[in-house]
């Protein structure tokens, strides 16, 4: 096992990642489905920040739960009731918008039930116009983030690359929606600068792994020994131990704000940004490598460059191929008269006949 890990850090072992495209892709198309699936069936939980409502805060008292707080606030009158621990301390509940009767009979209502002064009750009325505009925000940053990403990539690199790179993004977007969708969690603009965030890390993954693609492929010429796709997983093996350890690296953060901070330390106000972060980077990683750069090879194999370089290499493998058997069958039958003269000699010898075809004289 160490030697194997020696040897994938100084790249020796070469993955063929694209030659087993048609796994990835099959594996891709089935996560986008079941997360698409999650999204049309449940949908996002949206939270107040976009659809609007009324949120409540106030501290826990002992003995309390979700289901008590949920039914002392739907007795008071509100019907869309999400109840949430806001940190180790406090209740956060949420319903639909209320009027000003409303927020004040449910702020009475929790005060008497759990004997809290009224004023520890605290409110917040969010409009739904003020929700939609946090959306159309969100939606303008993520539409300007794949603009500005395409012409970099174009510029910097080819449009392939960028074509590719950007079916990557929006794979590592849909599959993270999808999980929130199937577990529930409530999307938030935390959520949403999470989002954005694990756009730019998986972007970072792949520049760097179509930088040595870049550079590798820019030195096949007429004469060149691989095909496109050869040197295309070569400079993908050389950089998978690079992405492995900086994927490790800023996972590893994460995943303590995420599994401690949320669960041991009450820290549920982070959990919106640091799941969107953790599954992000672990798809981001996956689709750099599985994703990104089997699609470029795809493109790139229909240039008639790279199909007439595929083709020469293929024509040399076939003549060495032929040489070589040519080589073994010459060697095969050189062998063969030599064997047959000793027979032949050893024959002679036992009939009295050396070999010369001279007859021995008997004494």
């Amino acid at each position: 096992m160490p030697g194997v890990i020696s040897r994938l850090y100084r790249g020796d072992i070469n993955i063929d990642f694209v030659g087993k495209r048609k796994i990835w892709y099959g594996l891709s198309a089935f996560l986008l489905i079941v997360s698409i699936l999650g999204l049309v069936l449940h949908g996002l939980n949206l939270g107040v920040e976009f659809r609007g409502g009324s949120v409540f805060d106030f501290a826990r008292t002992p003995g309390s739960s979700v289901e008590q707080v949920r039914s002392t606030v739907e007795d008071a009158g509100p019907h869309q009731v999400i109840v949430q621990q806001a940190g180790s301390k406090n209740w956060r509940v949420t319903t639909e918008s209320l009027d000003v009767a409303g927020v004040t009979k449910v702020q009475k209502a929790v005060a008497e039930e759990y004997k809290l002064p009224e004023a520890q009750v605290s409110s917040q009325v969010i409009g739904a116009t003020w929700g939609g505009e946090v959306s159309q925000k969100a939606w303008l940053g993520l539409v300007v983030f794949m603009l500005a990403i395409m012409l970099y990539l174009s510029v910097a690199f080819e449009w392939r690359m960028a074509l590719a790179a950007v079916v990557a993004l929006v794979h590592d977007l849909v599959i993270t929606a999808g999980i929130y969708a199937w577990s529930g969690f409530e999307v938030t603009p935390a959520t949403m600068l999470g989002f954005l965030t694990i756009l730019g890390y998986s972007l970072y993954d792949a520049v760097v792994v179509f930088d040595m693609i870049k550079e590798v492929t820019g030195k096949l010429g007429t004469s060149a020994k691989m095909t496109y796709t050869q040197a295309a997983n070569n400079a993908l093996s050389h950089t998978l131990i690079r992405s492995l350890n900086t994927s490790l690296v800023a996972i590893l953060p994460v995943a303590a704000i995420l599994f401690i901070g949320t669960t041991l330390l009450g820290a549920g106000t982070l959990k919106d940004l640091s799941l969107a972060l953790f599954v992000g980077m672990l798809v981001g990683t996956y689709s750099s490598l599985c994703v990104a750069t089997p699609i470029l090879v795809t493109l790139k194999e229909r240039e008639p460059q790279w199909q007439a370089l595929a083709r020469r290499v293929a024509a040399r493998q076939v003549s060495a191929a032929k040489a070589a058997a040519a080589t073994a069958g010459g060697s095969r039958t050189g062998k063969e008269p030599v064997a047959a003269g000793s027979q032949n000699g050893a024959a002679g010898s036992q009939n009295g006949t050396v070999p010369g075809g001279k007859q021995r004289k008997k004494r």
